[in-house]
């Protein structure tokens, strides 16, 4: 079991930026992937990117090009940088530990207590 804390998020204008981060209570190299989920009101927790231990990312088609997903072992932290945000980037999002490659992730159980994301047209 690992705790994840999200932080980062706010207020952001259409096309500003915000960069999010997630710090876990224990080493996330146990962890085959990390990723960020997003989930809008009304709507189910959706994936949103995930980076394997290997560096590999991988991005929902809504977020490619404008998102990038890193980790740093490290601190035991991933991070979302979000540029051009849209208002439909509008939601909670979660950060998660689990397992996955370059084709797919699989979440763990453990889920932060998410932070808002919330961009102004």
């Amino acid at each position: 079991q690992v705790q994840l804390a999200e932080s980062g998020g706010g207020l952001a204008q259409a096309g500003g930026s915000l960069r999010l981060s997630c710090s876990a209570s224990s080493s996330i190299f146990s962890f085959s992937a990390m990723a960020w989920y997003r989930q809008a009101p009304g709507s189910p927790r959706v994936w949103v990117a995930h980076v394997t231990n290997d560096g590999i990312t991988k991005y929902r088609d809504s977020v490619k090009g404008r998102f990038t997903i890193s980790r740093d072992n490290a601190k035991n932290t991933i991070y979302l940088q979000m540029n051009n945000l849209k208002s439909e980037d509008t939601a909670v999002y979660y950060c998660n530990a689990g397992q996955g490659a370059s084709a797919y992730y699989t979440p763990g159980d453990d889920w932060g207590q998410g932070t808002q994301v919330t961009v102004s047209s």
